[in-house]
């Protein structure tokens, strides 16, 4: 089944180890995003778009960046239109905004929306083209430019999206999803700075680490994995399995905070070298046709589709569980493997992430199975395919049960084993 998708994939795994992948330089820790600040002045750069949401703006988060700036001898401008899955008119009102300005720099502060609509405004700006003509992997799209240096200040640990090759720009006519997938779009330098994501509520600091834990695993249980990227995903899940009920519980909680963000930042690399699989091709779907944001998509998607992948990946998904401290290194693998699905399910619940999509339509699921197959196959490594009744099944288990279905938390967190 799927005979092209897997020879298109394992020509992408041959092709791999010859590829270079950027990684940006990261400071780390409190005030890391004003010494980021400090950092593009001296790099020459005079005039700065900031590109961030109005919220973060009324938040007071921007005002110490342009300070550090303008103390520094750089001039900052504001675009801070960026809504949640920013679309393709968006960025090209971005577009028109960084040559109003003349800015020979861009700095993006906010969540995965904020970044990834700051990335393809960089590549769109360079090449002179909307979203829609980037789309896709690189290798197989005519030349691009490399735009205007990029920095980002992540605010939410969950995307990954300051060290990934990718940005997620939504069609607002079609109501897809496009994926650009470049090099190019790598920001130059990061800071994760914990201070900035003490105000996060705790269901947004919910959805953003399942989406992080969500690139740790799909990376680690993809078929183009290696032993680098092993390495991040394993590190990136422990820590995100440890951490995130600490920083629901206490979102004041600095170290744990930073530990999102680094550990974020890993899944990040991780996924963007060995990509992601059917977890992200649905949620993107969910999240084009009817707007679920993304991290919640995944949250919802992924212990359902770990279900179906088990059999292909028992050993991997115990693996994961046991550097997670969800089982003990003695328990065979089909039971760890087991156990670190019923953890990721009851995670959910004690969070309040539901079990269903609410806005899902029964008449909608074969759409959503064409375009997420489309998306998956023959470029994401996936363990296990899905046929299209067992697709079909797995979706109707997200239908809610009425209009008002919705998660009930749990009395506590999972616990570790002893």
């Amino acid at each position: 089944m799927y005979l092209a998708s897997r020879l298109r994939v394992a020509i992408n795994r041959a092709a791999l180890p010859f590829l270079v992948f950027p990684r940006p330089l990261s400071l780390v820790g409190p005030h890391a995003a004003l010494s980021l600040c400090r950092t593009i002045a001296r790099s020459g750069a005079r005039q700065v778009l900031l590109v961030t949401d109005a919220p973060l703006v009324q938040l007071g988060l921007v005002d110490p960046l342009r300070h550090a700036l303008e103390d520094a001898g750089v001039r900052m401008n504001l675009f801070d239109e960026v809504q949640p899955d920013p679309d393709d008119a968006l960025v090209l009102r971005g577009v028109a905004r960084l040559r109003q300005t003349g800015a020979d720099a861009v700095l993006a502060v906010g969540g995965g929306s904020s970044i990834d609509c700051a990335k393809a405004m960089v590549l769109c700006h360079a090449n002179h083209r909307p979203p829609a003509e980037l789309r896709g992997l690189w290798l197989y799209a005519r030349p691009r430019r490399r735009g205007l240096p990029l920095f980002a200040v992540p605010t939410t640990a969950g995307t990954g999206s300051e060290v990934t090759i990718a940005a997620v720009i939504a069609d607002r006519d079609s109501h897809t999803k496009i994926a650009l997938i470049d090099p190019r779009l790598t920001p130059d330098m990061v800071a994760l700075d914990p201070l900035l994501t003490l105000g996060l509520p705790p269901f947004l600091t919910a959805c953003t680490g399942m989406d992080a834990l969500t690139h740790a695993i799909e990376a680690y249980l993809s078929t183009l994995a290696r032993p680098d990227t092993d390495t991040l995903a394993r590190t990136a899940c422990a820590t995100l399995v440890r951490t995130l009920p600490q920083v629901f519980r206490n979102g004041h909680d600095l170290t744990a905070r930073e530990d999102m963000l680094l550990a974020s930042s890993m899944a990040g690399l991780a996924f963007t070298r060995a990509g992601v699989g059917y977890v992200h091709a649905f949620a993107h779907q969910l999240g084009g046709l009817y707007g679920v944001p993304h991290g919640l998509a995944n949250a919802i998607v992924l212990p359902e589709v770990l279900a179906h992948a088990l059999p292909a990946c028992t050993h991997r998904l115990a693996d994961l569980a046991r550097c997670a401290g969800v089982a003990q290194a003695s328990l065979p693998d089909a039971d760890a493997a087991t156990a670190f699905i019923a953890h990721i399910r009851q995670l959910n619940a004690a969070m309040g992430i539901p079990s269903t999509v609410q806005a899902l339509r029964a008449q909608d699921v074969d759409l959503l199975i064409d375009r997420a197959f489309a998306e998956a196959h023959g470029t994401y490594g996936i363990p296990r395919y899905l046929d299209r009744p067992t697709a079909r099944a797995l979706l109707a288990r997200l239908l809610p049960a009425s209009p008002e279905a919705t998660a009930t938390p749990a009395a506590s967190f999972p616990a570790s084993p002893a």
